[in-house]
């Protein structure tokens, strides 16, 4: 710094043949002592502001800076979850259409041998049908056969006789 208002307080000046006016000198001098004084005091003060308005400056920079990378951070963070999201969902939409797969394959093999089943059932009521049918005629046959003929009528002759002998025996007792 060059001039102090104490430079000024002790400065001499020399003096000459029709100088002047001591008096009036210091009062000037006295005022700009004071001013300059005055002007020392307003340049600290506003240094000091100064220096509060940078400290603030540089805490406000650093919050501002750990803001953005509060907020790169969130937004890596954002972008991070959103990728784990959509993996998650296509996991899940792979399971699903692998479980939806093996479902309808699970039901068209049923489906199939549910059907075969149904053949085989199909199948075997011809067969019985088939076995009853010659079974119920073989049945018939042995109806409409002759040897029931002759059956009913050795049953006459033998009853014929039995009645005769009844009716006989039944004489003798008279």
């Amino acid at each position: 710094m060059g001039l102090t208002p104490l430079d000024i307080h002790n400065k001499e000046f020399s003096r000459g043949f029709r100088g002047y006016d001591e008096d009036e000198v210091n009062e000037f001098l006295d005022q700009i002592i004071k001013d300059f004084e005055k002007v020392v005091r307003e340049k600290k003060s506003l240094e000091e502001k100064m220096n509060q308005s940078e400290d603030k400056l540089s805490h406000f920079s650093n919050i501002e800076e750990t803001l953005n990378r509060s907020i790169l951070v969130a937004q890596e963070t954002a972008d991070e979850v959103k990728n784990n999201a959509n993996k998650e969902a296509k996991l899940i939409v792979k399971e699903a259409e692998k479980n939806a797969d093996r479902i309808v394959n699970d039901a068209l093999a049923k489906s199939r041998s549910v059907s075969i089943e149904i053949e085989e059932l199909k199948k075997q009521a011809k067969v019985f049908r088939t076995r009853l049918k010659m079974l119920v005629e073989a049945q018939l046959d042995i109806i409409d056969n002759d040897d029931w003929q002759d059956l009913f009528e050795i049953d006459t002759e033998e009853e014929q006789n039995h009645i005769d002998h009844s009716y006989s025996g039944s004489n003798n007792n008279y």
